[in-house]
C-alpha cells in the first residue's frame, strides 16, 4: 500500500486540482501515494518535498490571487455578468475598460461595494470588483485596468456559447456515416497509404449511398524523417497536419514540371505504389517517395496567385508555423530527439535557433509550403463532400496529446508538464492501466496564456471539417498523470477548468458551424456526461459497452440522443473479429489479461451471446446465421436508437477481422500498421470496397432503419 499523504499535503494537492483519492473501475476506493502527489505537484512548480515546503506552498496558494492585479483569464458564457476581482494598493483608484475583438472599446465602472483589505507581503492591498456586462459578444476580448501612477494590467476575456447548437441538418433528423483509419484505406492510385484524394473518393461514394459524414483518424503531423511514428494518436504536433496525406498528382505546380521531372515523379510513384501490395503499411517507404517528389515540385516556378495564397496562409498561421517548420528542418538535420540537440537549441526563441532557421531556410520554407498544400487539399476534400450532398462532410479527430520529444513538446514546453505522461487508470479492457507517453497540458499555464495553444489547434482541425471528434474528452475535465518511471496504476487525476476547456471548444465549433463529438468512454464521474450534453457536445455509444445495471445489453431505444452510436471502435477488433473473440486471443497472446484465459473467454462469450440473443428475440437473427448476418443485424439493431449520428466502420464494410490497435502495447503488436483487409486477412482496396456486395448489404441494413 502506498503511503497516504499528510493532511497538509492533501490540502495543497486539492488546492492545485491534484486528486489524493479516487474510485477505481471495480468500485474500490484508492488512496494516492505521497510520492506520486509530490512528483505531480513538482511538475507544476509546486515544491512539496517536505513538511516545511508544503506549508509554505499552502501559504503561497492562499495569496496567489491577491498577488495578481487581475486573474490571467476570465471565461464566461454569453449573458453572464461575472464579478472580476481587482487587487491594487489600498487607496488607489481604478479605471476599467474592455477592448472587444473587433477593436471597439467599452468603459466599465468598479462596483459600488466596500473593498476588502488584506496585508499582502507587507503592502496593504484592497480588492475591488468590476462587473462584466452581459451583452458581450462571443469571442476573445481584453479587460484592461489602470490604477494610480499610471500602472495597468490586462486579462483575456473569453465569451463562450451557452450551448453549441446542432447543425441545421441534425436539428430534426439523424445521420449516418463512415468511420475510417484514412491511412489504411488504399486505392490503386495511393502511394502506399490512404491520402486526401482517397478520402474525397470514399466520401463521394458514401454520399451517393446516403451517408452524411466520414469520420477519420487524427491527421496531425508525425516526424518529418524516418522512423515515422505509426500511431495517429501520438503525433509530433496537434496544430499541424501530416503531409504524408498529400496526393502528389493534385498539387497544382505539378503541371509546370519539365518532361524529365515528370518522369522522375512517375518513378517515385511507381516505387510507392508497390507498397500497396504489402500486408503491413510502410509509412517510411511511402514518405521517402512522396517527399522526393514534393521537393521537386516545391522548387519549380509557381504563379503569382498561388504565391499570394501561400503568403496569406503563412501570415495567418504566424509564428507557430515558423516554429513547427524550424523544428522539422532541424530534426531532419540533427535528429528528431530534440533533447539531444545542443542546449542552446532547446528554446525556440533563442538566437541560436534563429541562426539555424537562417541556415536551413530552404527546408523551413519547404515545410511551410507542405502545410499549405496538405491543408488546402483537406479543405478541398471537405468542399467536395459537401457538394456531393453530405450535410457534415469530414469529421476530424483530435488526439489527447503529443509525442514527448516532438515539435509541440519543443515549441510549447512552457505549457506542457515535464516528467509526466497522460494515461488511464486500470479498467475492464486495460486492467494494468495505460501510459500514453504524452506530456499533459499544465492547467496553470493554459490559463496564463489565455488558452492560446489550445485555441490554435482547434481552429486548424475545424477549418477543414464539418465536425470534430475529441478523443478522451474526459481529459478536458481531469487527466490521469503518470510520473516518469512509475507504473500507470501509480498515477493520479489532475483537474482542468472544464468550463474554459469545453467553452472554448464550443466557441470554436460554433464559429466553424461544426458538430462536436466527445469520446466519453471509460471511467468518469456521473455528472460529466450531463454537463457535456447541456453544452451541446455529443457523446459516444459503443454497442458492446452499452449495458444495463445487471450487465445485459441495453435496448437501443434507451441510448442517448445526443451521441454518435457505433458497433465498434478502433481500440476493438472490427465487428466480425469481435464476434470471433479476436480481442481475447490477442490480449492473451500479449500477456495483457489479469484474469485466467478461461474466465475471460467465458465472460466474453456470455456478453456476446446476450447481445445476439437480444437480436434473435427481436427477429433480427435466425439460428445458424453467419458472421456476416450477425454484423448486419448488429448495425440494424443500432438504427433503432435515437442517437443523432450512426457510424459504420469501413473495416466492417470490408469484413475485416484484425484489431487496428491494441491498447497497452507498442511494438508487441502491429498497431496502426494494418491496411484495410477482408475476412481472409489479406489487404483489400478502396476500389474493391466500392463494388463489394458485403459493403452494399451492410449499408442497406443501416439505411432501412424503419424496417422492424
Amino acid at each position: 500500500m502506498p503511503e497516504a499523504p499528510s493532511d497538509a499535503l492533501a490540502r495543497l494537492a486539492r488546492a492545485h486540482g491534484v486528486a489524493t483519492e479516487y474510485w477505481d473501475w471495480r468500485g474500490n476506493h484508492v488512496t494516492v501515494g505521497t510520492d506520486t502527489i509530490r512528483e505531480v505537484l513538482a511538475a507544476i512548480d509546486v515544491d512539496a518535498a517536505d513538511d516545511a515546503t508544503t506549508e509554505q506552498a499552502l501559504a503561497d496558494k492562499d495569496l496567489e490571487a491577491w498577488r495578481r492585479v487581475l486573474p490571467p483569464v476570465i471565461v464566461m458564457r454569453e449573458n453572464w455578468t461575472p464579478w472580476v476581482p481587482v487587487h491594487v494598493p489600498e487607496g488607489d483608484s481604478v479605471e476599467a475598460r474592455i477592448t472587444l475583438e473587433d477593436g471597439t472599446i467599452r468603459d466599465l465602472r468598479p462596483m459600488d461595494r466596500p473593498a476588502e483589505i488584506r496585508d499582502i507581503d507587507g503592502l496593504p492591498t484592497s480588492e475591488v470588483t468590476v462587473e462584466l456586462p452581459g451583452d458581450l459578444p462571443l469571442g476573445y476580448h481584453q479587460l484592461q485596468v489602470t490604477y494610480d501612477a499610471g500602472r495597468d494590467a490586462a486579462a483575456t476575456i473569453i465569451v463562450t456559447p451557452e450551448r453549441l447548437e446542432l447543425p441545421a441538418a441534425l436539428a430534426h433528423d439523424r445521420a449516418w456515416g463512415l468511420t475510417a483509419q484514412l491511412y489504411s484505406v488504399r486505392s490503386e492510385r495511393s502511394w502506399g497509404l490512404g491520402d486526401v484524394a482517397d478520402l474525397a473518393e470514399l466520401g463521394t461514394w458514401a454520399a451517393r449511398q446516403g451517408a452524411d459524414f466520414v469520420l477519420v483518424n487524427p491527421i496531425h503531423a508525425a516526424e518529418p524523417v524516418p522512423p515515422m511514428e505509426p500511431s495517429p494518436y501520438l503525433p509530433t504536433t496537434r496544430r499541424f497536419v501530416n503531409p504524408l496525406y498529400i496526393r502528389v498528382e493534385e498539387v497544382a505546380e505539378l503541371g509546370y514540371l519539365s518532361a524529365a521531372q515528370h518522369q522522375l515523379v512517375e518513378w517515385h510513384s511507381d516505387d510507392a505504389r508497390r507498397l500497396n501490395k504489402l500486408d503491413h503499411l510502410d509509412r517510411d517507404g511511402s514518405w521517402q517517395s512522396k517527399q522526393a517528389a514534393l521537393r521537386m515540385i516545391f522548387r519549380t516556378e509557381s504563379t503569382h496567385r498561388r504565391r499570394r495564397d501561400l503568403e496569406s496562409f503563412c501570415e495567418r498561421e504566424g509564428q507557430p508555423l515558423i516554429d513547427f517548420a524550424t523544428w522539422c528542418a532541424i530534426a531532419a538535420d540533427r535528429g528528431t530527439e530534440w533533447p539531444s540537440w545542443p542546449a542552446e537549441l532547446h528554446d525556440p526563441s533563442s538566437d541560436a535557433v534563429a541562426k539555424e532557421r537562417e541556415r536551413l531556410s530552404e527546408d523551413v520554407d519547404f515545410y511551410c509550403w507542405m502545410q499549405w498544400v496538405v491543408q488546402s487539399q483537406f479543405l478541398d476534400a471537405q468542399r467536395e463532400l459537401r457538394a456531393a450532398g453530405m450535410s457534415l462532410g469530414v469529421i476530424h479527430d483530435l488526439a489527447v496529446g503529443v509525442h514527448p520529444r516532438g515539435a509541440d513538446s519543443w515549441a510549447l514546453a512552457d505549457v506542457l508538464a515535464k516528467g509526466m505522461s497522460v494515461g488511464a487508470p486500470p479498467d475492464d479492457y486495460n486492467q494494468l492501466g495505460q501510459s500514453w507517453s504524452q506530456p499533459p497540458w499544465r492547467p496553470d499555464r493554459l490559463a496564463e496564456t489565455g488558452y492560446a495553444a489550445y485555441r490554435d489547434l482547434l481552429r486548424t482541425s475545424l477549418r477543414m471539417a464539418g465536425g470534430l471528434r475529441v478523443d478522451h474528452i474526459l481529459g478536458l475535465f481531469r487527466l490521469w498523470w503518470v510520473p516518469e518511471g512509475k507504473k500507470p496504476l501509480e498515477g493520479t487525476y489532475v483537474r482542468y477548468d472544464h468550463e474554459a476547456m469545453v467553452g472554448i471548444l464550443a466557441l470554436e465549433a460554433h464559429r466553424a458551424g461544426a458538430v462536436v463529438i466527445g469520446e466519453d468512454l471509460g471511467t468518469t464521474e456521473d455528472w460529466v456526461r450531463d454537463y457535456l450534453s447541456d453544452r451541446g457536445v455529443l457523446g459516444t455509444s459503443i454497442l458492446w459497452f452499452e449495458r444495463t445495471e445487471d450487465g445485459g445489453p441495453k435496448p437501443p431505444e434507451t441510448y442517448r440522443s445526443l451521441a454518435l452510436a457505433s458497433v465498434t471502435t478502433h481500440d476493438l477488433p472490427p465487428t466480425a473479429g469481435y464476434l470471433q473473440g479476436e480481442h481475447i486471443n490477442v490480449r492473451h497472446e500479449l500477456g495483457l489479461l489479469t484474469r485466467p484465459l478461461e474466465e475471460e473467454l467465458k465472460i466474453d462469450r456470455e456478453q456476446r451471446e446476450a447481445v445476439l440473443d437480444e437480436l434473435r428475440s427481436r427477429g433480427l437473427l435466425r439460428p445458424g446465421t453467419s458472421v456476416d448476418d450477425q454484423v448486419d443485424a448488429l448495425h440494424k439493431f443500432l438504427t433503432w436508437s435515437p442517437s443523432k449520428l450512426l457510424g459504420v466502420s469501413v473495416n466492417d464494410l470490408a469484413g475485416d477481422v484484425r484489431t487496428i490497435n491494441q491498447p497497452g502495447t507498442d511494438e508487441e503488436y502491429p498497431n496502426w500498421r494494418l491496411p484495410m483487409s477482408g475476412p481472409d486477412r489479406r489487404p483489400t482496396t478502396l476500389d474493391d470496397l466500392m463494388v463489394s456486395r458485403r459493403a452494399k448489404r451492410l449499408i442497406r441494413a443501416v439505411t432501412r432503419r424503419g424496417d422492424r
